[in-house]
């Protein structure tokens, strides 16, 4: 049971980390909201929505990588390929979205 606790830590931490960066993201599309609201100029609001796009998506290549580590370790008898099919269908769900 040890292992379990430490996994449990791990997960706990790991959630802290994602929704502090998904608070500071909030704070990013208030701040968009702000600039559009005061009538700022296009490419400064532009530029925040960039780094806005970026930090989400960087919040889910950071849930796939944990996801990746978690289903590699799986407590279910998979085979190696198996393993590696689920991580790539798992990328390639979350790429076909970022572009």
């Amino acid at each position: 049971m040890p292992n379990q606790a430490v996994s449990q830590v791990a997960d706990e931490a790991e959630r802290r980390r994602l929704v502090n960066r998904l608070k500071r993201l909030e704070g990013q599309i208030r701040g968009l909201q702000q600039m559009i609201e005061t009538g700022q100029e296009c490419e400064a609001v532009l530029t925040q929505l960039m780094a806005a796009k970026a930090a989400l998506n960087q919040v889910g290549m950071h849930v796939i990588g944990h996801s990746m580590k978690t289903c590699l370790i799986s407590e279910e008898p998979k085979s190696r390929e198996e393993l590696i099919d689920e991580a790539i269908s798992v990328f390639l769900k979350y790429s076909n979205c970022v572009k």
